[in-house]
Parts: C-alpha cells; sequence; structure tokens
C-alpha cells in the first residue's frame, strides 16, 4: 500500500475524503451493510457490492469446509461481518486505517481486527482464503503483494480481489489522470500518490481466473456488479 513512515498521513488524507464522499457511516449504518437506506446516495454503489459480496460468499459455502479468511483492507468490517456469517468460518481483518479499525472492533467485537501492513509483516497464521475487496487498488505493485499473500496461503489457498478495476495498459493510464483530476478537484491531490491503476498484463505471471466478467452481453444488460472478481491460485 504505502511505506511505513507515511500511514499517518494516508490515514489523515483517507478519512477526510471518506467523509467529504460521505462514505462515513454510523454504527447502526455499518451494521446493516451493505444494505442501505433507498434514498442513500451510494446506494447504486452498495448495491453492486451487495451482489458481489454474495456471490463471495456462495462461492465460499459450496467448499462445505470450516475456512481461515483474511481480509486485506478491511476498513470498518463491514464485509468481515458478513463473512463470519460462513458456518465454520473464521475471519480476521486487517488494515492501516486505524480510525475505520477502531470503529469495526466497536460494532463487531467479537471479530478479530488488527492495525497491520501485510507488505512490513508476515502474520503467523496461515489462511484458506485472502480477500481484497475495494482496496487492491491501494497497493502500487501487484506482483509484489500478491507474492506477499502467497507467504501467507495455505498449500491449496486463493486470493480473490473484488470491486476493484482491472484495464489495459492504455486504459490504466487515463483511467490514472482521471483520478488524479478527481483527487485534486476534491482537495486532496496527494490521494493520487497512494492510489494505484492496476492491468490485466500484470497477472499474467500468475495462475488467475476471472470468476465474474462484468463486461459479458448478460451482465451488461442485467446491469450487474460493474467490477471483475479475479481469483488467484497459489
Amino acid at each position: 500500500m504505502m511505506k511505513a513512515a507515511n500511514h499517518t498521513d494516508f490515514e489523515a488524507y483517507y478519512i477526510s475524503l471518506r467523509k467529504k464522499e460521505g462514505r462515513l457511516y454510523t454504527d447502526e449504518e455499518l451494521r446493516h451493510l451493505p444494505i442501505v437506506h433507498k434514498t442513500h446516495p451510494l446506494k447504486k454503489e452498495w448495491d453492486a457490492r451487495k451482489e458481489s459480496h454474495r456471490r463471495l460468499v456462495a462461492y465460499f459455502l459450496k467448499k462445505r469446509r470450516p475456512l481461515q479468511i483474511l481480509e486485506v483492507g478491511c476498513g470498518n468490517g463491514w464485509l468481515c461481518n458478513q463473512l463470519s456469517k460462513i458456518p465454520g468460518a473464521s475471519i480476521t481483518g486487517i488494515d492501516v486505517n486505524e480510525t475505520e479499525l477502531k470503529q469495526a472492533r466497536n460494532v463487531f467485537p467479537t471479530l478479530s481486527f488488527l492495525l497491520c501492513d501485510l507488505q512490513e509483516k508476515i502474520m503467523e497464521e496461515r489462511f484458506d482464503a485472502i480477500v481484497f475487496a475495494a482496496s487492491f487498488q491501494y497497493f502500487n505493485s501487484a506482483k509484489d503483494i500478491l507474492q506477499r499473500c502467497f507467504q501467507q496461503l495455505k498449500k491449496d489457498g486463493e486470493i480473490d480481489i473484488l470491486d476493484t478495476n482491472f484495464y489495459s495498459c492504455a486504459e490504466a493510464l487515463k483511467a490514472a489522470n482521471r483520478s488524479r483530476e478527481y483527487f485534486t478537484t476534491a482537495g486532496f491531490p496527494q490521494m493520487s500518490d497512494y492510489y494505484f491503476h492496476h492491468s490485466f498484463d500484470e497477472l499474467k505471471s500468475f495462475d488467475y481466473t476471472v470468476l465474474y466478467n462484468p463486461s459479458t452481453f448478460v451482465n451488461r444488460l442485467f446491469q450487474k456488479a460493474s467490477f471483475p472478481w479475479i481469483r488467484i491460485k497459489k
């Protein structure tokens, strides 16, 4: 994501931007995510995330065995809470964002939330699955973070990336320019230093499968979630 010395700066920019965007939630709202009121300004976005998380939970349920799952960049913990409803699942959420982790611990006290940068620390546990949900774009090098994740996986473990765009190389450059313009207009140009745009070319050396493709005719027709779901096997 970012170097340790920059964690505090990142959190300050990140939380301020989320507040401006209306992405900070009350404890009561958090308990119900991904369900939001029909008048919520981000309802369309949460409907998409509800769909992606539904597919993920259904996928893990089909494994029919207890799973140890790590969510990297868990934020306020809403997805960890949903994953914890899988029978026999053990869920750990990690983030460098202490503000939202504190809320996660308060609202979901039975779950495990750790202030941790996976790029800097190898955890003792090994996991069946490592999940990135709307967080992979905060890591500069796809190769580096995926290789670090492999050190945390069990023998047959996997990495699941959701709610993050992957582009062609040319599209990634255009997306980076759009994001830079957005952050500057929003008053937080520094966020461009922490937000990255990955291409499918970066995954070529890995054993990956696109489990959900938003570009297919059927998915576009029924306006399903707009981000791919990518599984990477160890």
